[in-house]
């Protein structure tokens, strides 16, 4: 990495909001859109997940699963996944909207991100996806699985979310 901060859409999203504001989604979305918290709860996460979080086989996370909608059609499933040892006891364990959004929470109680990976994956949906994304069957999505991390590298919220396959991905990289 250059001395210029390299960024991408996805840093909005992981950083803290100011006192007060409305999360990363709410912002860019405005009036057009919108999430809907439909489960919080303690489940043993996908393989990928727990690989991610360094948790031992079997051992549970804390799962914040939203929907995603923009105009009025949900175009994401958005599940974001917690050591229980970072959950317990705050509002990530609770069944409502966090003012500012998790990142905000997050960076309050000590959690900086200082290193984001995202892995993009393209693939059929499955029989639940193709039903929350109101897709035709066959249809494909695009997983994008994010994992943040503190200075020291101890990942803290590994982001698992599923999106309606866009027909062209679009990247931009400066080069000094």
């Amino acid at each position: 990495m250059t001395d210029k901060q390299r960024q991408s859409d996805s840093l909005a999203y992981i950083a803290p909001q100011g006192s007060g504001q409305a999360d990363a989604w709410s912002k860019e979305a405005g009036e057009r859109g919108g999430q809907q918290l439909t489960e919080v709860a303690e489940v043993i996460p996908p393989s990928a997940v727990a690989e991610a979080l360094r948790l031992s086989p079997g051992e549970p996370a804390v799962v914040r699963r939203r929907a995603i909608s923009l105009d009025g059609d949900v175009i994401e499933l958005a599940d974001s996944y917690y050591p229980r040892a970072i959950a317990r006891g705050t509002a990530l364990t609770e069944k409502r909207k966090i003012k500012g959004g998790a990142p905000t929470l997050l960076a309050e109680l000590g959690y900086q991100a200082r290193h984001v990976s995202e892995d993009l994956e393209f693939r059929a949906a499955d029989k639940t996806e193709l039903d929350a994304l109101a897709l035709p069957e066959g249809a494909n999505v695009l997983t994008l699985l994010r994992t943040t991390s503190t200075e020291d590298g101890s990942p803290f919220e590994v982001q698992l979310m599923v999106l309606k396959a866009p027909r062209r991905l679009h990247y931009e990289i400066e080069v000094d």
